[in-house]
């Protein structure tokens, strides 16, 4: 049962959808931590040790920041994996690229594919960076994040992979809420108008409070 809708187009956009909505729902709690370095570095560390010790002492240490990361892993690999499989099924069923555009298709709608690449990349060079710390361009430290995040953002090549990654994350939401409302029976001729208002007002607002904090940095608002 599972397999025939997973084959299935409808299947694969309604995996689409959930998955995107879990990541939707960690971005906006994700963003509003990140806004938590405007209160300072003690403010901002014990935050981030904090998320180390969620459950304590049910859960051990970092076990739920550990469930967070496989359940966001799995909505990522999932999403990717649908996205990609309807994109090779619509150019098998569509051989021949079309002769005219279609005249209503939005900015957001054509470029969801290769802001999807861009996004996929951005998660890797941002683990890398402020958990691994593999490619960080300072000291990394292992403990003290708000220095961590100074580092990246005081380098120019830092704040223009973040930022051009997080612009294509608002057309990225502002394409996918709507479309994900769509496909989970949400949408309706009464309702189309709220949806996309809030899909607008989901992408800006992320948009605007990922994008603060490297602005932030390089106007010395946080340093």
């Amino acid at each position: 049962m599972a397999r025939t809708v997973w084959d299935s187009s409808v299947g694969k956009k309604t995996v689409m959808a959930v998955s995107g909505l879990i990541m939707l729902l960690y971005l906006v709690v994700h963003m509003i931590g990140n806004l938590k370095i405007f209160f300072g570095e003690g403010e901002f560390d014990h935050y981030a040790h904090w998320l180390r010790t969620v459950g304590e002492p049910f859960m051990h240490y970092e076990w739920t920041l550990w469930l967070v990361r496989v359940v966001l892993v799995a909505a990522v690999v999932a999403h990717a994996t649908a996205a990609y499989q309807l994109s090779r099924r619509d150019i098998k069923a569509r051989p021949t690229k079309y002769v005219h555009k279609k005249p209503r298709s939005s900015y957001a709608t054509r470029t969801m594919r290769w802001g999807g690449i861009i996004l996929g990349l951005f998660i890797v060079w941002h683990v890398l960076d402020l958990t691994t710390g593999t490619v960080h361009s300072g000291g990394f430290q292992t403990g003290h994040p708000y220095q961590n995040v100074i580092d990246t953002f005081s380098t120019w090549y830092g704040d223009v992979v973040y930022i051009v990654a997080m612009l294509a994350l608002g057309l990225h939401v502002r394409h996918g809420f709507w479309s994900a409302a769509q496909t989970l029976g949400a949408g309706s001729r009464t309702r189309d108008r709220a949806l996309k208002a809030t899909a607008n007002a989901l992408a800006l607002v992320l948009t605007l409070g990922f994008v603060s904090v490297p602005v932030a940095v390089m106007t010395g608002v946080v340093s």
